[in-house]
């Protein structure tokens, strides 16, 4: 009763909507419920225009005129509620709207019924009465205006009453409102109950009506039906067009000979029609049927479901069911099948089929007791062109990859795409072990040969590492396995060569997995050290700065060459945290020496690529103090081939803030030319290959030593000549015009004191005389 009158909203139900349909009815009755409230107040001035002044009905009058037209208006917004979700704010309005016209309406009998007579008493309950009854008539929607506008009527008509000593009248006062509230309340419930009923089944039949046109208007849909000797019947307009004929020429045709084409007349139909043959000539319901279709030539895709129909004395007469063209559903789904399966880039089978055809391949040989081979190839040098000549020429390289597999390999051999530049055959008789290794050289030899791509002459290699099942493995991951650990044997050895898989291999994976456990482990165990080797003036010979070299005493592997952990380290990204470390422990260390001793820090691609690497930097000369102009970074040409743009900007960035940036290993990385014009580097280091070979008086080294130092100059670059060994070196540099020198001739890498004993001292000429 409550939620019906308004006073709560149940927490089940969309109440918010039932009170859209109660105050709708509102606005509707506006005028006939002005009209009633006229006719009433005409009958109170009527009634006491002889006791009451004239000013005093007149002022009562145009308070009830005000809070009837305000009450309209708001009314009047309210015309749209069955449409819309009505608000509380709404509700509390229209609720103060019927207390206040109550309210005008209890004046009357307030004021103006202690001086009438009881006549005149009873002749105003009369109007209250015939208000209380018109507005449970007009109100049946909405019980509170009411049962509100009763009872504070009531109360003042009773309290006047008792005042007055008519007992009897007021008794039939109380009477009247409860019983006016409560038919009120009863009314409103079923008004409202009736609403609801007829908006359900308005929605009802609107999803009815929506259901239908859907499927009248649906693309892919038609009814269809036959009748018991399998005939069409009753074409539709739809299944016609689906037929690509007349209804009229359709009707009465046998339905596989309409979708058979011309297998009706040669016998031999499709599998997909044998079994809706079968089907309707079991009469048996199906449904989402494929059936393959020919219509005019051309082949369709149909889905078909149907039940049997018997008439009322049960006797078969037919089917009747929906159909659906799947043409290009099926398609897509062949075309998704595809793409699992085969690399869409070149065509050739995928790591998914690839994987499939080992498993095969170790099913045949285990039944035949033979052998079955898996060979992971890995392209040399592809990265490279990926990086700097664009993923575009890279596809088109990898494709043309593919080709040349294609070509080398025979019946029984399958080559596939495992990812990036890997790819694989699988040999599913590998009897003959030769045909492994010949079939792997000639991966290798076909593989090397050049590529023309757009324009560009492309060198690659390739690398092979082959396993052989059940031999080196009985299972799909154990063969693929081995294989990858003989290609990395044989990226290890310099690429472009073949090594079979040997039971050796998972002992050097298991040591580089140990190295790399206590690799994680080494800066927290302070496992790491420095060592510094001086560089000199060239001509004063004194130290004009350290370059700086880490070096790892593990305490499971004892001393561990860096050329054997520093790629380790950024293979798996360590190198980041460790360069970090390097950087921190360099600087710190420099803060000890003069302060035109500059340090060198070697850098890799790994920490150039490391967003964060510029903030490490700076975190570095900031919490050691050291002046930006002392720290010089080394890098080498192979971090440009990775992602140049990269580590160039990062380069410029440090540069910006006063660092230097030395490039190492000059003449033996790529475009060394180009980076130059690019970059204003600090300090060009010459290879020590070239000043060795310098030194012999080998033309070539002599040349590239001389034209390095003359671009140097006019690029106003100092130049590092490394590895310099002995005194014949050293001449032969100076009189090139080398600006600094590196090597042995000067001092091996030391430790932190014997660095610092270096100060003091002229020159390395003067400290061995000393």
């Amino acid at each position: 009763m409550l939620a019906v009158i308004g006073l709560r909203d149940p927490a089940e139900g969309d109440w918010s909507r039932l009170r859209g349909l109660q105050y709708s009815s509102l606005a509707r009755l506006t005028f006939a419920r002005l009209l009633g409230h006229a006719l009433a107040a005409l009958l109170v001035l009527k009634t006491y225009s002889a006791q009451i002044h004239p000013l005093l009905l007149v002022g009562w009058m145009a308070l009830l005129v005000g809070v009837l037209i305000s009450g309209a208006r708001f009314d009047r917004t309210l015309i749209d509620a069955d449409r819309r979700r009505i608000s509380r704010q709404e509700m509390h309005r229209q609720t103060l709207s019927s207390l206040f016209v109550a309210l005008v309406w209890a004046v009357p009998m307030l004021l103006f019924g202690p001086f009438g007579t009881e006549t005149e008493r009873m002749t105003l309950w009369t109007v209250l009465a015939m208000l209380m009854t018109g507005m449970a008539v007009s109100f049946a929607a909405m019980p509170m205006a009411t049962v509100l506008f009763s009872v504070v009527v009531g109360i003042s008509a009773l309290g006047v009453f008792l005042f007055e000593g008519e007992f009897t009248s007021a008794a039939v006062v109380s009477a009247f409102v409860a019983i006016v509230s409560v038919g009120a309340v009863e009314a409103a419930r079923t008004f409202l109950g009736a609403r609801v009923a007829e908006a359900g089944m308005a929605e009802k039949s609107e999803v009815v009506s929506l259901l239908l046109r859907e499927f009248e208007e649906g693309d892919a849909d038609w009814l269809w039906q036959v009748d018991a000797n399998r005939r069409v019947r009753s074409v539709s307009p739809r299944f016609a067009f689906a037929l690509g004929e007349d209804p009229e020429d359709a009707d009465g045709k046998p339905l596989i000979q309409l979708i058979a084409g011309p297998s009706w007349d040669s016998g031999h139909f499709h599998s997909s029609l044998h079994d809706l043959a079968e089907r309707l000539k079991r009469r048996e319901s199906f449904s989402n049927l494929l059936v393959r279709v020919t219509l005019h030539g051309n082949h369709r895709w149909w889905e078909l479901s149907a039940s049997p129909k018997v008439d009322e004395n049960g006797a078969f007469v037919g089917f009747r069911g929906v159909g659906s063209d799947v043409t290009e559903q099926r398609e897509s789904a062949e075309k998704i099948a595809y793409l699992a399966r085969y690399d869409t880039l070149t065509g050739l089978p995928n790591r998914l089929m690839l994987t499939e055809a080992v498993g095969d391949a170790m099913g045949y040989a285990e039944k035949w007791r033979t052998h079955c081979a898996f060979l992971m190839i890995d392209l040399d040098r592809f990265k490279a062109v990926n990086d700097t000549l664009g993923h575009l020429v890279g596809d088109q390289l990898l494709a043309m990859v593919s080709e040349r597999l294609r070509l080398i390999t025979r019946d029984g051999e399958v080559c596939g795409r495992l990812g990036g530049d890997e790819f694989g055959v699988v040999m599913r008789d590998a009897a003959d072990t030769t045909r492994i290794d010949e079939l792997a050289q000639a991966i290798i030899s076909t593989l090397s040969r050049p590529y023309e791509v757009d324009h560009h002459t492309l060198y690659v290699g390739a690398s092979v590492g082959s396993a052989v099942g059940p031999r080196d493995g009985s299972t799909v991951e154990t063969l693929l396995r081995n294989a990858d650990l003989a290609l990395y044997r044989a990226k290890d050895e310099g690429g472009g060569r073949h090594c079979l898989y040997e039971p050796s291999l998972h002992a050097h994976a298991e040591e580089r997995r140990k190295l790399e456990f206590s690799l994680r482990h080494a800066l927290e165990r302070n496992e790491f050290s420095l060592m510094y080797q001086p560089v000199v003036d060239a001509i004063t010979e004194e130290v004009v700065s350290f370059e700086a070299l880490i070096r790892w005493n593990s305490t499971e592997h004892g001393f561990v060459s860096p050329v054997k952990f520093i790629p380790l380290a950024e293979d798996t990204r360590l190198i980041v945290p460790i360069g970090e470390w390097v950087l921190r422990t360099a600087c710190l260390e420099a803060m000890n020496w003069p302060p035109h001793v500059k340090i060198a820090v070697n850098v890799s691609g790994e920490q150039l690529l490391d967003p964060y690497f510029p903030e490490a930097v700076v975190g570095a000369l900031s919490s050691t103090g050291l002046p930006p102009h002392r720290l010089e970074i080394e890098v080498t040409e192979s971090i440009f081939v990775r992602d140049g743009t990269t580590a160039q900007q990062t380069l410029e960035n440090l540069m910006g803030i006063g660092c230097g940036v030395a490039l190492d290993d000059f003449g033996t990385g790529y475009s060394s030319l180009g980076y130059l014009r690019r970059m204003r580097f600090s300090t060009i280091k010459v290879d020590r290959s070239f000043v060795q070979g310098a030194a012999k008086d080998n033309p070539e080294s002599l040349a590239i030593v001389r034209a390095v130092v003359a671009m140097a100059d006019s690029l106003d670059m100092s130049t590092t000549a490394e590895g310099v060994e002995t005194e014949a070196e050293l001449d032969m540099i100076r009189k090139l015009g080398c600006k600094k020198i590196q090597g042995y001739y000067f001092g091996r890498p030391m430790n932190t004191a014997d660095a610092l004993s270096l100060f003091g001292q002229t020159s390395f000429r003067e400290r061995a005389a000393g």
